[in-house]
């Protein structure tokens, strides 16, 4: 995963709202916008864009079941965003060790 699609994952990622929904579909499993509005201080129309975002990024995908329109979570798709993360932070454990033992000398 690369450029646009980290840029994707990482800003569906950025809004606490869009974490909470996702949270709470990875817990509970699918789920409809109109369940999740519940105990969201925004209306259904924000959680469906919100929802919106999540597919965009890879991170859920809805599923029409008639009138319904069921989001599941996809956490598969933050593989790419976790590797990225550990190579990140891989890169500053070196650069913190190679500090390190320059102080040391």
């Amino acid at each position: 995963m690369s450029g646009p699609d980290l840029d994707g994952v990482f800003g569906a990622l950025a809004d606490p709202t869009r974490r909470g929904l996702l949270e709470r579909l990875v817990a509970g499993g699918p789920d409809t916008a109109t369940n999740l509005v519940a105990g969201l201080p925004v209306t259904r129309q924000a959680v469906v864009k919100h929802l919106q975002v999540l597919a965009d990024a890879g991170l859920v995908t809805p599923q029409r079941y008639g009138r319904e329109v069921r989001y599941a979570a996809t956490p598969d798709s933050l593989g790419p965003a976790v590797g990225w993360l550990v190579a990140a932070g891989a890169q500053w454990d070196r650069r913190l060790e190679r500090l390190r033992q320059r102080f040391e000398r």
